[in-house]
């Protein structure tokens, strides 16, 4: 039942935008509306098995929303910026949480009403901000440590309420993208040229947006793309987008997902209007297989013992947070992984590395790993022996989480906020 309300309130999340609302909050030049606050809220109370209606929720959720665009502000004075590699990499992230949670891409865009794509610009400014306000309390308290008597102080506090520790498994990785043959890559390139051409020679873009574009989103709108501003797209078709003259069309252009046709229909202010054709670069069974085989070839060398594991996931994988690491993907609890990697991991033990399996990393991106379980962590009492490091990071929670409700009082007497409730 809970899954079913979040799923009606990820669909009226993206819909309020295009409501206007009562204005409830002010914080800087930001602005939260009704329709925001009341979807935070039922979204809690779903979760938490909460009543939407309760004042005291209300009130703190109304607070939490005023400390966010707070955040931002501080950020904004304090002249932190992202970048738009960061942005994408967190909103990727994100997207493939929810294709996790409703279970397949496809899923997803029938529950939000619209492509993947779309679903990605809607999403990307509030990723921009949250990301901005968190690089301002990492800039604050990410020095912020704990001494071994505090911690020792903490567990001592505090060990009948942490209770049983879950069993845990430590893994790692070595991903590989299937890269599709400068072949493919041309025959793409070509089509979206032989597509600009006709274009020039007077063809109908609308038409040929419909019969060619691999943008499911805007293809059926015959391209068109809506109004926007900077940051919304990938930078390359950005820089080619916002260069154009009204009704002027780009070269071929390319980005991380194919090759466009862009057309500038309208600028208003900041913003611009514009419609494009995608063409893009799908691998085929051969880039494929040729992943699979390189996977297979790295698993007998690290069985044979000829180099480790982190050798040649530092060397090798295209999973670039975590191959500088040994492809070292974290300590995860059973409920932490999803079914299949669950499954390759109850199969191995310690040490072992599994056959290649393929992996959905975000909604562009797949691709196949193999996987290693370095340690298996059976279920136990907490103790300071054995999870240390954990009861030290709750014990550097509890310090940040004070030293920040002392900070954000100070924020809050120095940049303008209003609540008009």
């Amino acid at each position: 039942m809970k899954k079913i309300v979040l799923i009606i309130l990820l669909i009226t999340g993206l819909n309020a935008q295009e409501v206007l609302e009562r204005i409830v909050a002010v914080v800087d030049n930001e602005v939260i509306l009704k329709s925001e606050l009341d979807y935070q809220v039922t979204v809690a109370a779903a979760r938490g098995g909460l009543k939407a209606d309760d004042p005291e929720l209300q009130k703190k959720i109304l607070n939490q929303l005023i400390e966010e665009k707070l955040l931002y502000a501080q950020a904004e004075l304090d002249s932190i910026t992202v970048s738009n590699e960061e942005v994408e990499a967190q909103l990727e992230n994100q997207l493939g949480f929810f294709i996790q949670q409703f279970g397949s891409r496809e899923r997803l865009e029938q529950v939000y009403g619209m492509s993947i794509d779309k679903i990605r610009r809607e999403l990307r400014d509030g990723v921009r901000k949250n990301l901005m306000a968190q690089m301002v309390q990492n800039k604050k308290f990410g020095n912020v440590d704990a001494t071994r008597r505090e911690v020792e102080e903490f567990f001592n506090t505090y060990q009948d309420s942490l209770g049983l520790v879950p069993e845990k498994f430590k893994i790692s990785h070595i991903f590989i993208n299937p890269k599709a043959t400068e072949k493919l890559k041309n025959e793409a390139r070509n089509l979206a040229q032989s597509l600009l051409d006709s274009l020039k020679a007077g063809a109908d873009f609308s038409k040929l947006a419909k019969q060619f574009s691999d943008d499911p989103g805007s293809a059926a709108q015959g391209g068109n793309l809506g109004y926007v501003k900077r940051g919304v797209f990938f930078p390359e078709f950005e820089a080619a987008a916002f260069s154009l003259k009204k009704g002027e069309l780009s070269g071929v252009v390319e980005s991380p997902v194919g090759f466009h046709v862009i057309q500038l229909l309208d600028r208003r202010g900041e913003s611009i209007n514009t419609r494009h054709i995608l063409i893009k670069v799908k691998p085929d069974d051969e880039a494929d297989l040729k992943a699979i085989e390189f996977l297979t070839e790295i698993r007998d060398s690290i069985i044979k013992g000829e180099k480790s594991f982190s050798y040649f996931a530092k060397k090798y994988s295209d999973d670039k947070e975590t191959a500088p690491f040994g492809g070292e993907l974290g300590l995860f609890e059973k409920g932490q992984l999803d079914k299949p990697l669950l499954d390759q991991v109850y199969k191995l033990n310690e040490g072992e590395v599994g056959f290649p399996k393929r992996l959905e990393l975000d909604p562009v991106t797949y691709g196949y790993h193999i996987v290693k379980l370095e340690k298996r962590i059976p279920e136990h009492k907490a103790n300071l022996e054995m999870d240390y490091e954990e009861i030290k990071r709750l014990t550097i929670m509890q310090k940040r989480s004070k030293l920040y409700e002392k900070w954000i009082d100070e924020i809050k007497n120095d940049i303008y906020w209003e609540i008009r409730i």
